[in-house]
């Protein structure tokens, strides 16, 4: 007898990336049998990228873990669910009552999406006690995080350039038409980019590489790696110098803006533009033409934050928008008004301090910035001897053996470990390390609003999806999980969930109530009896701008609300914001803050060095997301790993497109293919990272058959960019040269 499965379809927000597009999928029985852009989102509007489309490979991948697996000898057995928590429980408090802080935590993508790690992690790293937390946040952000910090007064609120109103959008350090938006939750970049154009705006495009994005730009600035902060100062010295400031459109709470003048006009544009390696007149037609455009913004993100001059580059954007009257304007830089709320919605109940610098790291020193130590400790505070050191660990997702700066370090560091927790779906470099990994369930067995990312939407919109299907018998939630760890850390391994859960909702009652004046028990008894993550968001939405406050604004938002129109709820385009978005400690934006400033000297020290022959940068690929997708979702060209080199370079080094050649940095050799690509200007060559899937003991089995070459690897963890100590990826110095028989 044949039984048939009935098929069903959903809703799903896309949760890999920031542009959190709106999705259709058939199910069939607990499997994903389709995947279509949803054209009723109301933010994403129809589109989808390959990964969002990928999305039922990357739950049916094979090689996906399904079961807790236990270490045996060299590799690992399955075990039961008990069998994992009962190892966990043996071993794991020991650290946390003998030796506190001496357990860290790494987290990353895709969990930082879910709501799950969202409202729980807090739990775990709290029942810890360690302030020894890692994520790819110090790799990729912090520069632009601290730039936001010091001048708006929180790093999460950031500036936005409204895209669908703006008449002159200049691009730093991005490539949208391959990457989507970063730190901008804007679906369908290619269609906003286009539509730019096409009503008569401008599209500049600052990068080392003629990218797809600058394909279709007005103007590309070819400037040489890490100069992004000499090209803004260039750009603002000519705007400073030719008057072109806009001061009836500064909000009156800026401060500074005739120092910042005068201090811009001391960098020549011409002396710029050398540095740049680009022409003046280029740099001047620039400057020309962003101040003289009805709206103008300019977006900076991954290339400008991982680089030397990360900061100054990210200060200087916001700096470029600000003088030419463009900040809290449409078709400038604006704030969006998350629906959950954020540090820049609550209400000041105490004068705002610095989310940087309140303790720093054991072995050098350097400083944290909201919550967690820079990546490029990691390894250290494990290798290096002594009091504090770190002896045991707990992943969520991310793969730090491949995310992280000097591969090498990092995976003799996890190997040096005493005990290693692993809540990951792959066993991959870094989870072949564990001791015990734990499977989070499938994507379909959860609820999604990304809480995180709506800092970042283009638009005021709210979305949620609910979960498809049930849990099976053989799958835990990932909330289940971290408070399961929790309460083994706190040394109560037996407390039910539903206690434990109730106590994270208890302290999130009175938060929420607070915030919409009203008395907890009201609160309480409105979400009546959700629990888990849908009981904590449910408080959000209801005490959040748009909510319903517990009943005293009937027509609110609630997740009920939004249980009840899947396709999401549009709140109109952003609306300005300043000064009630401002959490500075005066509530004015201080154009010349000190500690940024203070690191112009070192940018005027460091133009001046004599250039290397060759700097290395990263780029993007359309269906990579660090290395996580490369075995649920292989690159469909097998040089996806190739290290690119312009004609020039190659020909002086009697190179030619697929040679096998050795890119050396001070810190390391990696072996990769060669293509010669045209759109790179002299003196760059280019690499994907996340990749150097290779070495024992991995079930990544497609990944693995293309292992690709470890950009990573080549990244020195002593040279750093200095406000923030994120190590830099782009622009290293590197040598190339044809592999032989010592180096095959």
């Amino acid at each position: 007898m044949t039984t048939t499965i009935k098929q069903t379809a959903g809703h799903r927000i896309c949760p890999l990336c920031e542009s959190t597009c709106g999705l259709l999928m058939d199910i069939d029985g607990r499997s994903i049998v389709r995947v279509a852009p949803n054209h009723d989102d109301v933010l994403s509007a129809g589109h989808s990228c390959a990964k969002g489309l990928g999305l039922g490979q990357i739950e049916g991948d094979p090689d996906r873990i399904r079961t807790p697996l236990l270490r045996a000898g060299d590799g690992f057995r399955e075990a039961t669910w008990d069998e994992a928590f009962a190892e966990i429980e043996r071993r794991l408090p020991e650290y946390v009552a003998n030796d506190p802080g001496s357990c860290a935590v790494y987290h990353g993508n895709p969990a930082a999406h879910h709501l799950d790690a969202t409202f729980y992690l807090g739990e775990l790293i709290g029942a810890l006690g360690t302030e020894n937390i890692y994520s790819p946040a110090s790799v990729d952000t912090w520069p632009k995080n601290l730039a936001h910090m010091l001048l708006y007064g929180t790093g999460l609120g950031m500036s936005l350039p409204d895209l669908d109103r703006t008449d002159h959008l200049m691009i730093l350090g991005s490539n949208p038409m391959v990457s989507n938006g970063s730190t901008l939750t804007a679906p369908d970049m290619p269609r906003r980019l286009r539509a730019l154009r096409a009503r008569g705006g401008t599209l500049v495009v600052v990068d080392p590489v003629r990218t797809r994005t600058a394909e279709i730009a007005d103007v590309h600035v070819p400037i040489r790696p890490g100069t992004d902060a000499p090209f803004l100062l260039g750009v603002l010295s000519v705007i400073a110098t030719e008057a072109l400031t806009r001061p009836d459109r500064v909000p009156e709470v800026v401060d500074g803006m005739d120092e910042m003048l005068r201090l811009a006009a001391e960098f020549d544009p011409g002396e710029m533009a050398d540095v740049c390696g680009i022409d003046a007149d280029l740099l001047v037609s620039v400057a020309r033409g962003f101040a003289g455009a009805s709206a103008a913004v300019a977006h900076s993100r991954i290339g400008t934050c991982m680089q030397e001059f990360g900061t100054l580059a990210n200060w200087l954007v916001e700096v470029l928008t600000i003088v030419t009257g463009n900040l809290d304007r449409p078709g400038g830089a604006m704030f969006a008004l998350p629906p959950c709320g954020g540090q820049n919605t609550w209400p000041v109940t105490k004068r705002p301090t610095l989310t940087f610098g309140r303790w720093r790291s054991r072995v050098r020193g350097l400083p944290e910035a909201m919550g967690e130590l820079p990546a490029v400790c990691f390894a250290e505070e494990i290798l290096t001897p002594g009091p504090g050191r770190t002896r045991a660990l707990i992943t969520l997702a991310g793969n730090p053996a491949r995310s992280l700066p000097d591969s090498g370090a990092v995976e003799e560091a996890l190997g040096a470990l005493e005990f290693m927790v692993s809540v990951d779906c792959y066993l991959n470099e870094t989870t072949r390390y564990a001791d015990v990994i734990l499977p989070p369930p499938p994507l379909i067995t959860r609820g999604h609003h990304d809480v995180t990312l709506a800092h970042f939407q283009i638009r005021n919109v709210a979305r949620y999806t609910a979960p498809l299907v049930e849990l099976a018998d053989s799958e835990m939630a990932e909330w289940h999980i971290l408070l399961r760890l929790a309460a083994i850390a706190r040394g109560t391994p037996d407390r039910p969930l539903e206690e434990l859960d109730d106590e994270v909702a208890t302290v999130a009652i009175r938060r929420a109530a607070r915030l919409a004046d009203c008395e907890p028990a009201q609160a309480s008894s409105a979400v009546g009896a959700r629990r888990g993550p849908q009981r904590l968001l449910d408080l959000r939405l209801r005490s959040g701008p748009y909510g319903d406050r517990f009943g005293h604004a009937p027509d609110g938002l609630t997740l009920a609300v939004l249980e009840e129109n899947p396709d999401g709820i549009d709140f109109g385009p952003l609306t300005p914001r300043i000064p009630g978005v401002l959490r500075t400690h005066d509530g004015r934006i201080d154009l010349v803050p000190e500690m940024i400033v203070a690191d112009l000297p070192r940018m005027r020290a460091g133009i001046r060095r004599p250039h290397d022959d060759l700097l290395l940068i990263n780029r993007r690929q359309r269906r990579g997301m660090n290395s996580w997708l490369h075995n649920a979702l292989p690159q469909p060209d097998g040089g996806q790993c190739a290290l690119l080199m312009g004609p020039q370079d190659a020909a002086a080094r009697g190179l030619m497109t697929g040679d096998r050649v050795m890119v050396a940095s001070r810190v390391t050799t990696v072996a990769a293919e060669l293509r010669v690509d045209d759109a790179l200007r002299p003196g760059v060559v280019s690499m994907p990272h996340g990749w150097g899937h290779d070495g024992p003991g991995l079930r990544t089995s497609r990944s693995a058959a293309v292992p690709g070459s470890n950009y990573n690897a080549l990244v020195d963890t002593d040279e750093l960019e200095k406000p923030t100590s994120s190590p830099i990826f782009n622009g290293i110095p590197v040598t190339v040269t044809r592999a032989n028989e010592e180096h095959p």
